[in-house]
């Protein structure tokens, strides 16, 4: 019995919508662009979070990376003067870090340089990576055909390459990159083996499409070519010149980075601190800093949430104004309908049943609109990263808090309205005209 009157009066409340369409579908459209915009702004933020997310990955969450920087105290003198800055990192400190901290799984150092690699008439501007045979364990680097660097490369100062997947088709093209050579800096050197970075499973194939055209359009190198570290010393000057207001400023930079590997996360942030110690007394200056991809991933999740917090907060106020309006119109159609109100409650209709009605009403107008703004809300990011190369990522838990939003704004804003319609007293709702 309870069935049979809750499904007449669903159909009463459906057949009250479509008597006026038009403004049905107005009321409608608050919610649809409301949800719409809860689904959307959900999706593209936990995209470019997880995007975020991923390229701190790739650093590795257990390495700890010391960069050399310029010290802020490194100023040229006026005049027309060469002057020559030693800072950075040395092979001392990573022989130092090596022999000195026991809990280092391990640690490489890593020295890059741009130059111009050339192939045939071909030509790529690339990054010299010279590094040792065990750069792959601390880095997402997967050989895809070949080999990488060996020892026997580094003892004897081979010249020998390995090639991103990315180099090869554009300085190879149709020609197969293994056993050729190369031309880099007026040496040659035989490519052995050819590397893939390994993408994390997060980053979407648009993010990483957007990251390479974004490098080849800054005029920035297409991608790196390892060496042994020993040939990078003896091949390439450690001395960087450039003129620039008058002065040749001469500039020794032994290290680019050295990265560091311990053997669990939890070691992470105090090795930071057992590295500071060793360097503080190792160098005068303070020309290098250490990141912890760790601590930037924690940091990454911290800010996800917030920055997820602030676009549902704002996509929620468009919820709020469907409510409102959904509130208004239902508040005109209980003036409307005073008399139907009155002859219902005078064939014995109860107030529970008026009540029923009208949030029956109202929760078929908050459904139907969450329901299309699902849809619609779903539509909108794959457009954005169709057409605008952006990741975004649709999660179940975004549908479900739209929907239930919506649900939730139907019945707060329909229950006063209908709660009004339910306190008429029936004699003057007949008496209405």
């Amino acid at each position: 019995m309870l069935l049979f009157r809750l499904k007449r009066t669903f159909e009463l409340g459906i057949k009250s919508l479509w008597m006026h369409r038009l403004r049905s579908i107005l009321t409608m459209l608050g919610i649809v662009f409301g949800v719409c915009s809860v689904v959307a702004m959900l999706a593209i933020g936990e995209g470019a979070s997880r995007e975020a997310q991923a390229a701190i990955a790739q650093l590795g969450s257990t390495n700890l990376i010391i960069e050399t920087v310029k010290p802020p105290n490194e100023q040229t003198n006026t005049g027309k003067t060469e002057n020559l800055s030693t800072y950075g990192l040395t092979y001392t400190d990573a022989e130092s870090i090596r022999n000195t901290i026991p809990d280092i799984e391990v640690a490489v150092p890593i020295r890059e340089i741009n130059q111009e690699a050339r192939y045939l008439n071909r030509k790529l501007a690339i990054r010299i990576v010279g590094t040792i045979p065990w750069y792959t364990e601390i880095s997402p680097l997967r050989v895809i055909r070949g080999r990488f660097l060996s020892s026997i490369d580094m003892h004897h100062c081979l010249t020998v390459c390995v090639v991103e997947n990315r180099v090869a088709r554009k300085l190879f093209a149709f020609d197969d990159p293994l056993g050729q050579d190369i031309r880099i800096g007026g040496h040659y050197y035989r490519v052995v083996g050819i590397t893939s970075r390994t993408a994390p499973k997060e980053t979407t194939g648009a993010a990483v499409v957007k990251s390479a055209e974004a490098s080849e359009s800054n005029g920035g190198v297409t991608g790196n070519v390892y060496i042994p570290l020993t040939t990078a010393k003896s091949r390439f000057t450690e001395v960087n010149y450039s003129f620039t207001g008058g002065n040749a400023n001469l500039e020794k930079v032994e290290l680019q980075k050295i990265t560091v590997k311990v053997n669990s996360m939890e070691q992470a942030l105090p090795m930071r601190n057992t590295l500071a110690t060793l360097l503080n007394r190792l160098h005068d200056k303070q020309d290098y800093r250490i990141v912890v991809p760790l601590e930037l991933l924690r940091q990454a999740a911290k800010t996800r949430r917030i920055f997820s917090i602030v676009l549902g907060s704002i996509a929620a106020i468009s919820l709020l104004v469907g409510g409102i309006g959904i509130m208004n119109i239902m508040l005109a159609t209980v003036s409307e309908r005073t008399r139907e109100i009155g002859i219902r409650r005078a064939l014995g209709a109860t107030k529970r049943d008026i009540i029923i009605q009208f949030l029956s009403e109202t929760l078929l107008l908050t459904l139907a609109g969450g329901i299309l703004g699902i849809i619609l809300g779903s539509v909108i990011p794959l457009l954005v990263t169709h057409f605008g190369r952006m990741p975004t990522v649709i999660t179940s838990g975004s549908l479900v808090l739209a929907f239930g939003i919506s649900a939730m704004v139907g019945i707060t804003f329909g229950l006063y309205p209908a709660y009004r319609a339910a306190n008429m007293d029936p004699i003057e709702s007949l008496r209405h005209e």
